[in-house]
Formats: C-alpha cells, sequence, structure tokens
C-alpha cells in the first residue's frame, strides 16, 4: 500500500502552526503583552491539526464569552451558535473573536461567507439563524 502525505500535512504536523489571532472588545485582556484598550493583534503557535476549541483552551478563553467569530473572513460562530469548535485550523489563519456586546448588523448574518460548519448549523435551525431577542416574552 502507498500512502501519499501532502507536503503542508507533514510539515503542519512536523513543525506546528501559526494562527494570527485578533480580539476585540473585553477579550483584548487574552491578547497578554499585546494587549491595547479594546483589541489585541498577536500570533498563537499550536500543534499541527488544532481546532478552534484548541485555540481557546490555550488561550485560556471560556467559548461562552466570545461573540462574532471569523476564520479567515468567514463567519463561523456567533452568541448561541458556535458550530466551529472543532474546526481545524491551518498555518497562517487569520481568527477574530469579538466579545459579546459587539454588535453585528441583523441583516448581513446571510449576506456574510460563513465556514462550511455554519452554513450548516445555520441551515439545520429551524429559523435559519433568524431571530431576535429583544426582551422576555409576553
Amino acid at each position: 500500500m502507498k500512502w501519499v502525505f501532502s507536503r503542508r500535512l507533514v510539515e503542519d504536523r512536523l513543525t506546528g502552526i501559526t494562527i494570527n489571532l485578533y480580539v476585540y472588545g473585553q477579550l483584548a485582556r487574552y491578547g497578554g503583552k499585546k494587549a491595547q484598550p479594546g483589541f489585541a493583534t498577536l500570533q498563537v503557535s499550536l500543534p499541527g491539526k488544532s481546532t478552534i476549541a484548541d485555540l481557546l483552551a490555550h488561550l485560556g478563553m471560556p467559548t461562552e464569552e466570545r461573540g462574532i467569530t471569523f476564520i479567515d473572513g468567514n463567519l463561523s460562530a456567533m452568541p448561541g451558535l458556535q458550530p466551529d469548535l472543532g474546526h481545524i485550523l491551518n498555518n497562517d489563519d487569520r481568527v477574530a473573536f469579538f466579545d459579546l456586546k459587539s454588535m453585528w448588523p441583523f441583516q448581513y448574518r446571510h449576506g456574510a461567507m460563513m465556514t462550511d460548519e455554519m452554513t450548516r448549523a445555520m441551515d439545520a435551525g429551524e429559523d435559519r439563524g433568524l431571530h431576535h431577542t429583544y426582551g422576555e416574552p409576553h
């Protein structure tokens, strides 16, 4: 039996990956020395095949603290819908975590590019991700 591996896969597993991380709002505190008021940008080194859950664990950030999340510009999570925990990260991916107070207009939810996990989660929901919470129901 002949095994064929991509060079990138082998290199990532041997050397690890580097993620370009952007954290906004209250989450900037997870940026350590790179934190500035309201944001932080840093590079995070992780083992190859790491996931969003692994990145959160590395940062010590509970997933419930993050709001809208983007991976390479694609929506991957939002409050109450976080299907990206198992998303496998690649070297040089750009990940952005926004805090729960960051607003993202409702109208753009279906106009944004999404990760495959987020697309499936939105399609699977009865409301297809179109809901608002303004207060206690009457």
